[in-house]
């Protein structure tokens, strides 16, 4: 009983796997392809060209602090210079501060414009590979081999979404 189901297991398992459709799609092509996201890209641009001068203001009053530093006298109390080198280490631990805070607000602000792009491409790929009748859709990043009977969907996505 025992080897009669395992003889039919063997038998049928062959011909699901025969039966299922394979699919590979070049997501990164086609993101950037998206009109939707060269907007993005400026944006995040702008918002990074503000950063950077902000951060540029910074450092130019850091150079400033150091310049006026190094020109102390060398007859200048101990205590002012320890003053002065104290507002030094304040001003580089704020410049380190905002370099961190605009870096994770530059991300947040990538993820939040991206998020529509991206359900807007993950739908279209499963409204595909559905019509397709597609058992799995693989991303086509580096494939070693992709035999005859996968099918490339980039150029489908891309019509679904009308881009060329």
């Amino acid at each position: 009983m025992i080897k009669k189901l395992l003889l039919a297991i063997m038998i049928a398992l062959p011909m699901s796997v025969f039966a299922q459709k394979f699919a590979v799609i070049n997501t990164q092509q086609l993101m950037e392809s998206m009109p939707e996201i060269k907007t993005i890209n400026e944006q995040i641009e702008a918002a990074n060209k503000k950063y950077q001068d902000e951060f540029s203001k910074l450092q130019e009053e850091m150079q400033k602090k150091y310049d006026e530093f190094q020109g102390l006298e060398e007859t200048t109390p101990q205590t002012i210079k320890d003053r002065r080198m104290q507002e030094m280490q304040e001003l580089d631990n704020k410049i380190q501060q905002f370099r961190q805070e605009a870096l994770n607000d530059l991300q947040r602000q990538q993820q939040q414009l991206m998020a529509p792009v991206q359900e807007k491409v993950v739908k279209a790929i499963q409204a595909i590979g559905a019509e397709g009748g597609y058992t799995f859709v693989f991303e086509n990043v580096m494939p070693l081999y992709t035999g005859t009977d996968v099918t490339d969907i980039t150029d489908t996505v891309k019509a679904r979404l009308g881009v060329k």
